[in-house]
């Protein structure tokens, strides 16, 4: 287990814009709980700056975070891809091989399925996707492996969405594309937003109404306007701390070679961070 290893290890998160990112908050409350000396720094990363970094990489880096934008980009560094990055086609997770090179892995899709499964959703026939981008793709594998038999997509664009129809069809749901601003929103189990607090304020009355169960990816604010209107439908909500969380959780496991990951300590520094960014969210 390389969590036993002498030297000190380094690892950390990479994109832009990362000065808001709590996974250093989540990776190093994980390592103080398992007793090691390890560092994890957040990194800003443009995309056009990816392969520079990763060619100054020591050999004491054993494990990298990978934010927007650089999930599909960071898969040229790999030389080995787990299931769920291969067909979402996105990572969110590069770990340094005992031998050379970097494996790639999506825990985005793991973090999916925690997170719902912690709000007691373990099955879905139904559901939908507001935005097209790479977390909307691993939103569909995870759909999939719960069960799902069709996913709609909304997004600005039908030409955007249909960047995921590859998705769709390696995991095997049938998916429908629609304009954000259609007036036909469909009736389903859980519906992910993947799009920013700020762009929801046309679409959160409609969102809200259309699942039993809505889940929003973004964790800062806490209370974004579709989550709000959710809660005053009396409809189960899923904050984007959980995925966050789960997704995390995984990454400290495949980093770091420890079969038990603290996810309790994780949680409470994660929430302790949140208060003080926004000392109203609960």
């Amino acid at each position: 287990m390389r969590a036993d290893e002498a030297r000190r290890s380094r690892c950390g998160v990479i994109g832009s814009p990362i000065s808001h990112s709590l996974s250093p908050v989540l990776h190093r409350a994980a390592y103080a709980e398992l007793g090691l000396d390890w560092t994890y720094d957040a990194y800003e990363v443009l995309a056009g700056d990816l392969d520079g970094f990763m060619a100054g990489l020591s050999a004491d880096w054993v494990g990298l975070s990978v934010t927007m934008p650089l999930k599909v980009a960071a898969l040229r560094h790999s030389v080995a891809v787990d299931e769920a990055g291969t067909a979402v086609g996105a990572v969110n997770t590069l770990v340094r091989r005992s031998g050379d090179g970097w494996s790639a892995a999506n825990t985005d899709t793991t973090g999916f399925e925690l997170a719902l499964a912690g709000a007691g959703v373990t099955g879905v026939r139904r559901a939908a996707v507001l935005g097209a981008g790479a977390t909307a793709a691993s939103a569909i594998y995870a759909f999939a492996r719960l069960g799902a038999e069709s996913v709609t997509v909304l997004a600005r664009s039908e030409k955007r969405a249909a960047r995921l129809d590859p998705v769709a069809e390696r995991v095997g749901v049938v998916l429908r594309m629609l304009r954000m601003d259609t007036e036909e929103w469909p009736q389903v189990d859980v519906l992910v937003s993947t799009i920013p607090a700020t762009a929801q304020a046309g679409v959160a009355d409609q969102a809200a109404a259309a699942a039993s169960t809505v889940f929003d990816v973004t964790y800062d604010p806490a209370q974004t306007p579709l989550l709000r209107r959710a809660q005053a439908l009396d409809r189960r909500t899923v904050s984007g701390f959980e995925l966050l969380l789960h997704q995390a959780a995984r990454q400290v496991e495949l980093m770091t070679g420890c079969d038990t990951v603290p996810l309790g300590a994780m949680r409470s520094a994660g929430e302790a961070a949140l208060r003080r960014l926004s000392p109203r969210a609960t």
